[in-house]
């Protein structure tokens, strides 16, 4: 056991035997995301550094504290990537981070979320437990999946120490089109799209109440992506600027994101077939149609999860403009709040780790 992870240990026996909340935080880029920030914190960035890689078993195993730009640097040497492009949001993003977030990039809706590369984890649970779970390949995830259970938790179940990715060869084309269409002319051609045998990667579509461009990004075999460009038509884009557009989705600084006084981002999931939502205002829409991203005043909380929910989704208060006044997750039903509730009473019994960070409950 390494000096890092020990000193991790004995200040959360320590915080148990005291009854002291920790506030577990890595590089700190997120902690914007979820409900109150509390507890003393623990630092997890001396848990760095790549324990293992194997480029040809597509699988790296890397320390929580490990910064997350760090490892695409060493994954892209080998022409190897983090297929579901996790957000950064600050240069001290952190691969525990990443996880206990679970949050995925323009690419998710094609190549599926964090939770579907982590094979294993190891955590330190609130009684001051070293666990491990999973493995480094998949046929080892049988039963209860408990290390993908930690994709999302937003550290209120224990301290992530190292974690077990699944990585992908970097595709061998790729190519943006642009399309000028209106919402509802851009959903309609991303659900017919999305039955044709094309190498569809991420899309995303940006625009006002009756004009947009939809950006469509495909990746696969080079004929492949060829013959996408030649039958879809639309402009195709310069690689670099491409490269700008799909940066500045996934980190959140395209000019839509722009921050607007009085006004709260708020993300909604709903099934890529959901047509034009009526909303406060013009969506940004990506994930061929699954997530519509909007702002909106406070007091339109409950009218956008009352949209969200009868399009057969939910909604998330994602940044707040201030002091957040409502609930920043769809709150959980009777049956889910329970699992919540056990998990959360098995891994963490006294209540150290984040205490209202997930649900402002526990």
């Amino acid at each position: 056991m390494d000096a890092a992870l020990s000193s991790c240990i004995d200040r959360i026996r320590a915080a148990a035997a005291a009854g002291t909340p920790l506030r577990l935080r890595g590089g700190g880029s997120k902690d914007f995301y979820g409900e109150r920030l509390a507890g003393q914190v623990l630092d997890t960035t001396g848990l760095a550094g790549i324990r293992s890689y194997e480029p040809s078993e597509l699988v790296v195993t890397v320390g929580a504290g490990t910064r997350l730009a760090d490892l695409e640097a060493v994954l892209a040497q080998q022409g190897q990537c983090l297929p579901f492009e996790p957000p950064h949001f600050g240069p001290g993003a952190t691969v525990g981070g990443m996880v206990a977030t679970g949050l995925s990039g323009p690419a998710r809706a094609s190549v599926g979320a964090v939770r579907d590369y982590v094979l294993g984890l190891s955590l330190v649970n609130g009684r001051g437990e070293l666990l491990s779970f999973g493995g480094q390949v998949m046929k080892n995830v049988a039963g209860y999946d408990v290390s993908r259970l930690m994709a999302g938790a937003l550290g209120t179940l224990g301290l992530i120490v190292e974690v077990s990715l699944k990585v992908l060869p970097v595709a061998p084309a790729e190519a943006t089109l642009a399309f000028e269409l209106s919402q509802a002319q851009a959903l309609a051609r991303l659900n017919a799209w999305g039955g044709q045998p094309l190498p569809l990667n991420a899309s995303c579509w940006v625009g006002e109440a009756g004009a947009g461009t939809l950006f469509l990004r495909l990746r696969g075999a080079v004929a492949a992506v060829d013959a996408a460009c030649r039958a879809l038509g639309g402009e195709r884009q310069d690689d670099g600027q491409a490269r700008q557009v799909w940066a500045g989705c996934r980190e959140q600084q395209l000019p839509w994101f722009a921050p607007r006084a009085g006004l709260d981002l708020w993300r909604l999931s709903v099934p890529q077939t959901a047509p034009v939502l009526e909303l406060p205002d013009v969506p940004l829409i990506e994930w061929h149609g699954g997530l519509r991203w909007v702002t909106a005043p406070t007091g339109e909380a409950e009218r956008l999860r009352h949209t969200a929910a009868q399009a057969g989704g939910h909604a998330t208060l994602f940044r707040a403009a201030g002091a957040a006044a409502v609930r920043r997750f769809h709150p959980p039903t009777p049956p889910l709040d329970r699992i919540h509730r056990e998990l959360k009473r098995q891994f963490d019994p006294a209540g150290l780790f984040n205490p209202g960070r997930l649900f402002p409950e526990f």
